[in-house]
């Protein structure tokens, strides 16, 4: 049975969904697109669905093959086509319609932090398709990524569930390098979220580039000289845009453990909505990042 309406200021406030005729968020998934990767990117958008209903989600992949893998250009395409068709329709019918004036789009790239390379070629792909579509910013810095980092760490063993908690875990770093791609532009961005990491674990939390030679065992080295003993990586990145390999080597060279990408957290699903529709100037409630413990 559905439950009573709640009268007065406690009832819950009435779900947002989306305008109708609102633009598609379209994801923009960097990296070699494969059957984790759309399963990842699919997870994402579902969330963000779950949240708006109506939402129109697509998915483009930057190196798409415009077969199992569309690219980001043929999305932003089809979605104009649809748009367009849309509208004739109306008119058809007698519906007295006046042709939609705002993006098509919004398209927001699958990227915790910032990556110039990757987001020019966003970009470079948005003016190629030719159609008029709004690019976001990157998912953060953000308190509910500094909360999906300890989970992944947690997951692996490397940090306390709960601080508040009166256990130990034996595997627990007391130092934390937040690996990052993107040169120092995105290194000084995962020290932001890397403070927020720090508060939540009470460790010393610093962050390196994984692109960059000698930057983890730069930090690894410059941890254990201020007396952190057992260290973790924790990266500071979604998935796809991690090429093969780069993690575990990077493991290997700090000598130490290495939590899971940040991946389908569902964190992600809600930061890549709440660009959307701060792109659009529809606000629903603003994601929060839990408390630290």
């Amino acid at each position: 049975m559905p439950r009573p309406r709640q009268p007065g200021r406690h009832r819950r406030p009435e779900p947002l969904a989306a305008p109708e005729g609102a633009p598609a968020l379209v994801l923009a998934v960097p990296g070699t697109p494969s059957a984790a990767t759309r399963s990842l990117a699919e997870e994402v958008v579902s969330i963000a669905r779950s949240e708006l209903p109506g939402l129109d989600a697509r998915i483009g992949y930057l190196d798409g093959d415009d077969s199992e893998f569309p690219t980001l250009q043929s999305v932003l395409a089809h979605a104009s086509t649809e748009r367009a068709d849309r509208f004739e329709q109306a008119r058809a019918a007698g519906s007295d319609v006046t042709e939609p004036d705002g993006p098509v789009a919004v398209v927001v790239p699958l990227l915790a932090g910032p990556d110039s390379a990757l987001l020019r070629r966003v970009r470079q792909a948005v003016m190629d398709s030719r159609v008029a579509a709004d690019l976001t910013d990157v998912l953060g810095p953000h308190p509910l990524l500094a909360e999906a980092l300890h989970v992944r760490l947690s997951e692996a063993g490397l940090a306390r569930a709960d601080r508040a908690r009166l256990f130990t875990v034996a595997t627990a770093a007391d130092g934390i390098i937040l690996a990052s791609v993107g040169g120092s532009e995105a290194v000084q961005a995962a020290g932001i979220t890397g403070m927020l990491l720090a508060a939540r674990l009470a460790v010393p939390v610093m962050a390196a580039a994984l692109d960059e030679e000698g930057s983890i065992a730069a930090i690894a080295e410059q941890l254990r000289g201020s007396g952190s003993q057992q260290l973790a990586l924790a990266p500071y990145l979604i998935g796809p845009e991690l090429d093969a390999g780069l993690l575990d080597a990077a493991a290997k060279e700090a000598g130490c453990a290495a939590a899971e990408a940040l991946g389908p957290y569902p964190a992600i699903g809600k930061l890549a909505l709440a660009k959307y529709t701060a792109a659009l100037g529809i606000a629903p409630p603003q994601p929060q990042g839990a408390p630290a413990h």
